[in-house]
């Protein structure tokens, strides 16, 4: 019989990936011999590496910079991917290539495991393909206002149908080199592991908004430490990691993230051990 058994991250840079450790946690708890690795890879690369992979290949993750270009690979798409034209998931079997979007439902996992339930008013740091995940997170969660600080805000300017079509009012805005006074209840950062923090906040906003900083290395990120000079609340990207990799590994199993697995729960915690995170994802 066919063993479907390898599965891998892509992306670039990849070295510091936690994804190997997850996956290989929680097929250890299913019994799965299933070998999860991870591949330095550009954009361009994607395609050949696709085109090349033989039957003994189950799934891949892919992570900066190859979102995009794995939505564009995608033969089929769930909803989640089709709205976000991002993908970070892709399910190679004998039909098509299945695109998955698992971000978006690994930031609401992790926002609420923080204890956080309905935000009012989010702020996104960034304008790449996790802040457009980061959008549609913010309405599933109930928020009504996205702010989205970037660089070059006219290049931001697609994210306004999405907002439209999540329900939230979008204002868009370049980044501050003022000290900035927010009253969003999350501020998520979507900017590289590594990054000099963008902003700088006040210390009311630092005590008041919960801060999402989807990068988790190195750690703490500069926002991080700021965040911490307060005693402000803090979960780092192992958070969505986690959340958006059980997802994955629902998605490898069954073809579906919408399918629970056995002893999930088991499975869960397998990973957040594996990380060394809270289930809270606090740090």
């Amino acid at each position: 019989m066919l063993m479907r058994d390898r599965l891998a991250v892509l992306g670039s840079p990849i070295a510091h990936s936690q994804s190997p450790a997850l996956h290989s946690a929680a097929y250890r708890v299913m019994g799965r011999p299933w070998s999860y690795d991870r591949i330095e890879m550009r954009e361009h690369e994607l395609t050949a590496f696709l085109n090349s992979a033989d039957a003994a290949w189950r799934g891949l993750s892919l992570t900066m910079p190859l979102k995009k270009a794995a939505f564009a690979a995608s033969e089929t798409l769930d909803d989640d991917a089709r709205l976000t034209g991002v993908v970070n998931t892709l399910r190679l079997n004998d039909g098509p290539v299945a695109g998955f979007n698992t971000d978006v439902e690994g930031i609401v996992r992790a926002v609420r495991a923080a204890g956080l339930r309905a935000p009012d008013a989010v702020l996104v740091l960034g304008g790449g393909a996790t802040a457009a995940s980061a959008l549609v997170a913010a309405g599933r969660l109930g928020a009504s206002h996205v702010e989205i600080a970037v660089r070059a805000p006219a290049k931001a300017q697609g994210l306004f149908p999405l907002a439209h079509e999540v329900g939230v009012e979008l204002a868009i805005r370049e980044l501050s080199s003022s000290v900035v006074a927010s009253h969003a209840d999350v501020i998520v950062s979507t900017l590289p592991g590594g990054s000099e923090a963008a902003e700088q906040y006040t210390a009311d906003t630092r005590r008041h908004a919960l801060l999402f900083d989807v990068a988790y290395s190195p750690w703490p990120s500069a926002v991080a430490r700021a965040w911490h000079d307060v005693n402000g609340s803090v979960i780092n990207g192992l958070g969505m990691l986690v959340h958006q990799a059980l997802l994955q590994v629902r998605v490898f199993a069954s073809g579906s993230p919408d399918a629970v697995l056995d002893d999930e729960q088991r499975v869960l915690a397998a990973m957040l051990d594996a990380v060394h995170l809270e289930a809270d994802g606090r740090a």
